[in-house]
């Protein structure tokens, strides 16, 4: 009886577009539709009157029993404004009446109550979504080339190997791996529509779970590390840095291991509910969230104590310059600092979340996700020290380069011997030195 009236879901869900919030329409759906199965289960069959509607999912919303003559109201299903992120929002209402032919159809149409004035589902907080989603991809992607780039320079030159970027490498590995962790994250959580995916409870995807958790976790406490070593490095006199950069690596490594471990086992234990994707019990949730609080929260202090010193050198007699120019020194460092110390996490680090949600978007995904973009520019691509290296392997390539195809042209037999310019070189290095070895004792008396 109640079959009849049931929505047609699938020619409802092209009209609401695709959602960019924690979780999937049809998740949404899915999760509607066992809380109802629950509530279905539990209630006492005493509670169904003998003459009237009995309770009925209508793969949208969940309608308690009537009796004949009854017309129960409910708020407009949640899929239809999970995406609307305005403070001041509050959902439609539909309703149906309970005939003695069973329940009727709902009033006014789910499309006319629960959908915007045009009727086509193009909320402006869904477009809001789309544009923010295609930023934080843009600016992942712009960061994991960067920043891969910046790591090989790093790595290939010897000379630019000490402990202060060795914690610029770990901190960009913490940045590549965070952005490697979001696709993956969206690849494995809602690259699938189907209604299997809402409730995955496999090992592969808690583990994606465990695995951005953990990146992002890393990448808060490197940023961390970054303040602290160069706070500590304009604080202390004598600075045993290789003492302290195994200290460093313990806590930027090990300390996500840690919290991640705990949330999983408390996850485990107390909410294991799908994928590890929610995060409905704030206590729980408070394993991660606290360790990045905390991390901001003395971050910030770090760099107010830098700044506070950073005034005072500028501000000796022993550096010369006028006013304007300490100003515009410190305006430089100052910038320098912010996105290597993560000080824009600190807008809306301690607000409620429920706050300023847009914003709050475009500061974590947007900004956040150009971050590693911004680090690996100024603190590699514009490094004074890494330019000067580069300049000087650049030389040295072109002037090998020259000598081998000098040394072509002069000496074809070697050149069609089949060894490069750079063995040749070294042949004929090693030749001049024998020739003088041998010169040298000719020319010694015997004794």
């Amino acid at each position: 009886r109640s079959s009849s009236y049931q929505t047609p879901l699938p020619s409802l869900l092209p009209l609401l577009g695709p959602s960019f919030s924690s979780v999937p329409f049809n998740c949404v759906i899915k999760r509607e539709q066992e809380k109802c199965m629950e509530m279905m289960a539990l209630d006492d069959p005493g509670n169904i009157p003998e003459f009237g509607c009995p309770w009925m999912w209508d793969n949208l919303s969940c309608w308690q029993p009537a009796t004949i003559g009854e017309v129960v109201e409910v708020n407009c299903p949640k899929l239809f404004y999970q995406h609307m992120i305005e403070e001041d929002f509050e959902p439609g209402k539909v309703s149906r009446n309970c005939t003695e032919f069973g329940w009727s159809e709902t009033f006014p149409h789910y499309i006319d109550a629960c959908m915007n004035e045009d009727g086509n589902g193009s909320h402006p907080d869904v477009m809001y979504f789309k544009s923010v989603k295609a930023l934080y991809t843009v600016g992942y992607s712009t960061s994991l080339v960067s920043l891969t780039t910046a790591m090989v320079i790093l790595c290939r030159f010897r000379k630019l190997h000490c402990t202060r970027n060795f914690i610029h490498m770990n901190l960009f590995v913490s940045f590549i791996l965070r952005a490697i962790s979001v696709f993956i994250k969206d690849g494995v959580l809602y690259a699938k529509e189907d209604s299997e995916h809402c409730f995955m409870h496999t090992l592969e995807c808690r583990a994606v779970m465990i695995f951005f958790h953990y990146c992002v976790l890393s990448n808060y406490f490197w940023l961390f590390i970054e303040g602290l070593y160069l706070f500590t490095l304009l604080v202390e006199t004598f600075f045993p840095e290789k003492r302290y950069f195994y200290w460093y690596i313990i806590i930027g490594w090990g300390t996500p291991t840690v919290c991640v471990t705990i949330w999983a086992v408390l996850k485990l234990q107390f909410d294991d509910i799908g994928c590890w994707d929610m995060n409905d019990n704030a206590a729980i949730w408070w394993v991660i969230k606290g360790p990045v609080l905390a991390s901001i929260m003395i971050n910030f202090v770090l760099f107010i104590g830098i700044i506070i010193i950073l005034v005072q050198k500028l501000q000796s007699p022993d550096i010369g310059g006028n006013e304007s120019s300490i100003y515009l020194r410190l305006a430089r460092s100052t910038l320098l600092l912010i996105p290597l110390f993560g000080i824009h996490y600190t807008v809306f680090a301690f607000s409620p979340e429920n706050v300023s949600k847009r914003e709050r978007l475009v500061f974590e995904l947007g900004l956040g996700s150009f971050q590693g973009f911004v680090v690996a520019v100024l603190y590699c691509f514009l490094n004074g020290e890494v330019q000067s290296e580069i300049k000087r392997k650049w030389r040295s390539w072109t002037v090998n380069r020259y000598f081998a195809v000098d040394l072509k042209h002069r000496h074809p037999s070697l050149a069609s011997s089949g060894v490069n310019g750079g063995t040749q070189l070294s042949i004929l290095s090693k030749s001049s030195s024998q020739i003088r070895m041998s010169s040298l004792q000719a020319e010694t008396p015997a004794t």
